[in-house]
C-alpha cells in the first residue's frame, strides 16, 4: 500500500494534491530478482526502479543540455549549466516545454521570441551526448531485454520525447501512451528517466493508483461502441483518437480525474539515475513544477518493444513537429 503523503507544495492544474487525493510511488531496486518485478509491474502498472542507471552518466548528459541552451538565456547568471536554474528575468512564455498537453496536433509552441529556444529543444533529441548516453544507454537496454524477457529482439524506439518543464510552466495533462502508438500491438513499455533531481514538488511524473485497468476500460468501452455502429477496426482507431482532447489527451484536470474515477495519484521525488517503466494503457499526468529553488525539469520519455511483433514504425522516427504521431 501506498504511503501517506507528508504535506508539501505539490499541484495540478486544477488544485493541490495532499495526503486525501495522492500517495507515494512504490520504489523498487532493480537487482530484486526478475519474477519479483515482473508481478509488481503487473500489479502496478509501473515499475520505479531506484539507480538502474549510473547517476553520474545521467548528470553528464543534464550538463550536456543546458550548455547547449546557455545562449537562449534560460539559466540564471552564475549559475552551472548541469544545475539547470531558471533565469526569473526572463518570461516563461519563452522557454515552452514540447510534447502531449502543450500544443494541440504536435504542433511547434511559443511564438517568435521562444524560436532559438525551440530550435535547440528540438536539436537536442539528435546529439550524441542524448542518443548515445541515454536513450541507448546498455545498462536499461540491458535491464529492458532482461526484464521483458524480448532479449535480442529489444527495439529502442528513436522517436523519443526530451522535455524541459520551466518552473510555473504548464504540466502535462492526463493521458496513456497507447492513444499516441496507435499502429503497434499494446505492448510497448515506456521507460519514463528523469535527467537529473527531481523534488517531490519539481514536476515529476504522477501515476494513477491502479489506473492500467480505467486506461483499458476507456479504450475498450469506445472501441466496441465504435465497432457497434459499424466501423472498422482502423476506422475506431481513428475515431478514439479524434474524440480525445485536440493534445490527445484525457484531461487537462488531474485532480478531477482521479476523483471521477475514485483513486489516487502515486507521487514520487526522483534522482538522477531513477527510470520508471509504465504499461501502454497505464494513465499519469505531471506537477507544476513549484520548485522553490527554480530548478528546471529535465526528463525523457523512452520507448521499447519487441521487434518480432508488429509495432508502430513512425517511432522510428526522431522526434519533430506535426509528425502526425
Amino acid at each position: 500500500m501506498p504511503g501517506v503523503l507528508a504535506e508539501t507544495t505539490l499541484s495540478v492544474n486544477d488544485g493541490p494534491l495532499t495526503s486525501e487525493n495522492a500517495a507515494y510511488l512504490r520504489p523498487s531496486d532493480p537487482n530484486l530478482p526478475v519474477e519479483e518485478l515482473r508481478k509488481r509491474y503487473d500489479e502496478d502498472g509501473y515499475l520505479f526502479l531506484k539507480q538502474v542507471l549510473p547517476r553520474e552518466d545521467i548528470l553528464e548528459a543534464r550538463k550536456a543540455y543546458f550548455e547547449y541552451l546557455v545562449p537562449t538565456g534560460v539559466l540564471q547568471e552564475g549559475t552551472e549549466p548541469v544545475e539547470g536554474v531558471f533565469n526569473r528575468t526572463k518570461s516563461i512564455d519563452d522557454y515552452p516545454g514540447i510534447g502531449a498537453g502543450h500544443v494541440g496536433g504536435n504542433g511547434r509552441p511559443g511564438g517568435d521570441s521562444a524560436e532559438q529556444f525551440v530550435d535547440k529543444a528540438i536539436e537536442a533529441h539528435y546529439k550524441d551526448w542524448y542518443t548515445k548516453n541515454v536513450v541507448n544507454h546498455p545498462a536499461l537496454y540491458d535491464f529492458i531485454a532482461k526484464f521483458t524477457g524480448w532479449g535480442n529482439d529489444t527495439l529502442t524506439f528513436k522517436r523519443t520525447l526530451l522535455r524541459n518543464n520551466i518552473p510555473g510552466s504548464k504540466p502535462i495533462g492526463v493521458h496513456y501512451d497507447q492513444i499516441f502508438l496507435r499502429y503497434g500491438e499494446p505492448t510497448a513499455v515506456t521507460a519514463w528517466v528523469p535527467i537529473g533531481d527531481i523534488k517531490i514538488n519539481g514536476g515529476g511524473l504522477i501515476y494513477l493508483e491502479n489506473g492500467d485497468s480505467i486506461g483499458q476500460k476507456i479504450e475498450d468501452d469506445f472501441t466496441a461502441k465504435a465497432l457497434k455502429a459499424g466501423l472498422t477496426e482502423e476506422e475506431a482507431k481513428s475515431a478514439f483518437n479524434s474524440n480525445m482532447m485536440s493534445t490527445g489527451l484525457l484531461s487537462e484536470f488531474p485532480a478531477e480525474f482521479a476523483k471521477e474515477n475514485n483513486r489516487r495519484w502515486l507521487v514520487s521525488a526522483y534522482e538522477a539515475g531513477d527510470v520508471v517503466l509504465h504499461k501502454p494503457h497505464v494513465i499519469h499526468a505531471s506537477t507544476i513544477n513549484n520548485d522553490e529553488d527554480n530548478i528546471i525539469r529535465l526528463a525523457t520519455d523512452l520507448r521499447f518493444c519487441d521487434s518480432s511483433k508488429p509495432y508502430d514504425k513512425r517511432w522510428m522516427n526522431y522526434y519533430r513537429f506535426n509528425d502526425g504521431v
